[in-house]
């Protein structure tokens, strides 16, 4: 039995405003609706706008003006620089890019793995395992976990590279949209075939980042785990200040 993973519902009325945004429904410099007219038009509590606007404003989309309201500055310059590595993974063309498909086949699924699918412990998924490499260097290691159904009537199981990124791939055979991302980023000490993979000495860590791909449900469509070594990793962010 598998188990529907929704985003929070304020991350979904943040995107959905977002989306208007960029198809121009709220046009920069423009106000965007008032907090009750938002409650009344997506049926959702005072607090969940408010923390969806908040988020907006915190992330550059929106800002306030004092006397004026809740206006549009459009998409920001800091999200377009802003480096997204389960995109990377997910639209990366295997045919062409530099690396090499290390391993395709049906694994119990890890535990963390399950937790983000919705799956129980033990359930059989499908993994397809890609070396990013660099200069003869492996740089980064990404492990993509789909659920049975998922895989059925794709060439996901096949060991030969694909033309096209996973994403491509998907959207064309299962008639699925890939609509949002979670990316949960931590440390640990890699197990023995990844830091092989990886060229690692023993005792470096790795940075792991869990990419939880979701359709507009929150439906779980695929879990990646990108894997790279800490000690060549430096983590950035810029943001704007309220």
């Amino acid at each position: 039995m598998a188990y529907e993973v929704e985003a929070p519902k304020y991350v979904r009325l943040a995107q959905t405003i977002q989306r208007r945004i960029e198809d121009g429904t709220y046009a920069p410099g423009t106000r965007v609706p008032s907090e009750n007219q938002l409650v009344q038009s997506f049926g959702m509590s005072r607090p969940t706008v408010v923390r969806a606007l908040e988020l907006l404003k915190r992330d550059g989309w929106l800002e306030s003006r004092q006397g004026y309201g809740t206006i549009v500055r459009g998409r920001p310059e800091v999200v377009e620089q802003k480096d997204r590595r389960g995109r990377d993974a997910l639209e990366r063309d295997e045919s062409q890019a530099p690396g090499r498909l290390v391993e395709v086949g049906h694994v119990s699924v890890p535990a963390r793995i399950a937790s983000a699918l919705g799956l129980p412990k033990r359930t059989k998924v499908l993994v397809r395992r890609f070396l990013v490499e660099e200069d003869g260097e492996a740089v980064e290691l990404v492990s993509s976990y789909f659920p049975a159904g998922m895989a059925d009537g794709t060439e996901l199981d096949s060991s030969e590279t694909l033309s096209g990124s996973v994403r491509q791939h998907l959207e064309a055979r299962k008639k699925v949209r890939f609509d949002h991302v979670t990316e949960r980023v931590s440390a640990r000490l890699p197990e023995a075939d990844e830091a092989e993979l990886l060229g690692l000495p023993d005792g470096v860590p790795v940075l792991s980042v869990l990419v939880v791909v979701c359709d507009a449900s929150g439906q779980a469509l695929q879990v990646a785990d990108v894997l790279l070594p800490a000690d060549r990793q430096e983590l950035e962010d810029t943001y704007r200040l309220n």
